[in-house]
């Protein structure tokens, strides 16, 4: 993978987000901290925590974030989804680029915590651009299966060319805390329309 085509990914993801300016985010695997740092450039008395399970990369994001981390608007940790504990923390976004474990693992106990520290009204966003252009709507299915699996309804899909391929976004809340136009599926389209 090349950095022009990852920047370009995390800047479509980062952008689909919508970030508020007092938005509280969690980032799973946060990488080298990119979208991090872009993020962080849209807050305004809002802050983001970002995790990743390498200790390398976590070292290379807070250097990267240094000037965030000490004005308290990013924190980071090592640590997998999994074996995250995030105390009373809420988050108004949770989002993901690129994690495997969403496509094709079983990640019912990260689902689990994720429901647990959404605040009200607070939206997951998986964003996966599939090595294989063609792979793409069936990344969109499989991720809304997913999430559908685990008790999350989905409110948008969204699929977009970048110059290195297409890439798709599915967002999605915890059904139970749906309003009744929630979960509706706008489908899938060729715009860059955000959720």
């Amino acid at each position: 993978m090349t950095r022009r085509k990852a920047a370009e990914r995390l800047v479509w993801a980062v952008d689909m987000l919508a970030v508020e300016p007092t938005d509280h985010l969690l980032e799973i695997g946060c990488g080298h901290g990119v979208a991090v740092s872009l993020v962080c450039d849209r807050l305004d008395g809002g802050r983001i925590t970002a995790i990743d399970r390498s200790p390398k990369m976590i070292a290379m994001a807070g250097k990267r974030n240094a000037r965030f981390v000490a004005a308290g608007v990013a924190s980071f940790q090592t640590v997998a989804l999994h074996e995250a504990d995030f105390g009373r923390a809420r988050f108004d976004k949770v989002f993901a680029v690129h994690v495997g474990l969403f496509v094709r693992g079983q990640p019912a106990r990260e689902m689990r915590i994720i429901a647990d520290h959404l605040a009200p009204g607070g939206s997951l966003s998986l964003v996966y651009q599939p090595l294989a252009p063609a792979q793409v709507r069936s990344t969109v299915d499989t991720l809304s299966t997913m999430l559908d699996d685990h008790g999350f309804a989905v409110s948008d899909m969204i699929v977009h060319d970048l110059a290195s391929g297409p890439i798709c976004c599915v967002v999605a809340r915890p059904r139970h805390a749906t309003t009744p136009d929630a979960g509706t599926r706008r489908g899938v389209n060729g715009g860059s329309g955000r959720p």
